[in-house]
């Protein structure tokens, strides 16, 4: 397994004065020098910077379309018991807005997906990524349920792909077996030009098919 331990480097801002700032190497320790090479400037840009106390990184974007099988869709709302992390609406066409933080309490990311629906109140998702576990990197969604995550470069795209789903209670670990699992989940982030990018998220049963797809676009919102 690749060191996958937190790494920083202080680079001086090009600006006046004598700010600095933090480049976060953990994406690119996870991928390797060759991968992360192939990837596009604006993505490594993008998964190479380290917010300070107090900072959000903000990304304005569109549902660009949804689909939820029948078994997809009761998935998504059984899934509301621990804080609804898929998409519950098939709607296309509406606003969504991401924000990225940084959790203090163990060096990993919190991302907050608002999502408008055409009918009701948004829906809002929670999720912290981790730089921990056997991949050296997991995803928590809430109530102690999470998934470890392995990350590729495939086609100029950074791809997550989930290598297990587990449930944590008081402090232990237990991955479950395959047969208690959704599928396949991966989360692909690929550049468009502009200045904007795709998010795509997809999970595919073995047995059922694909059960959820949602593609989305976003651009960087400067304060």
């Amino acid at each position: 397994m690749r060191d996958t331990a937190p790494a920083l480097l202080e680079v001086q801002q090009p600006a006046r004065g004598t700010q600095s700032r933090l480049a976060d190497l953990r994406f690119r320790a996870l991928l390797g020098e060759v991968e992360w090479a192939s990837l596009p400037q604006a993505v490594r840009r993008r998964f190479s910077k380290r917010l300070a106390a107090g900072e959000t990184s903000v990304y304005v974007g569109t549902i660009v379309g949804t689909r939820l099988s029948r078994i997809g869709w009761v998935i998504a709302q059984a899934l509301r018991l621990i804080g609804g992390p898929l998409p519950t609406a098939r709607d296309a066409g509406v606003s969504a807005v991401v924000t990225v933080t940084e959790e203090r309490a163990t060096g990993g990311q919190v991302w907050t997906r608002l999502y408008a629906r055409k009918h009701g109140f948004p829906q809002v998702i929670h999720s912290a990524k981790r730089f921990a576990g056997p991949t050296g990197l997991e995803e928590y969604v809430g109530c102690g349920v999470g998934m470890a995550l392995k990350v590729e470069a495939q086609n100029g795209a950074l791809v997550f792909r989930s290598d297990g789903y587990f449930l944590q209670i008081f402090g232990r670990r237990c991955f479950m077996p395959g047969w208690a699992s959704l599928g396949a989940l991966s989360v692909t982030h690929a550049e468009t030009g502009a200045g904007e990018f795709m998010f795509a998220l997809k999970i595919v049963h073995p047995r059922w098919g694909e059960l959820i797809s949602q593609t989305a676009t976003f651009r960087e919102h400067e304060a």
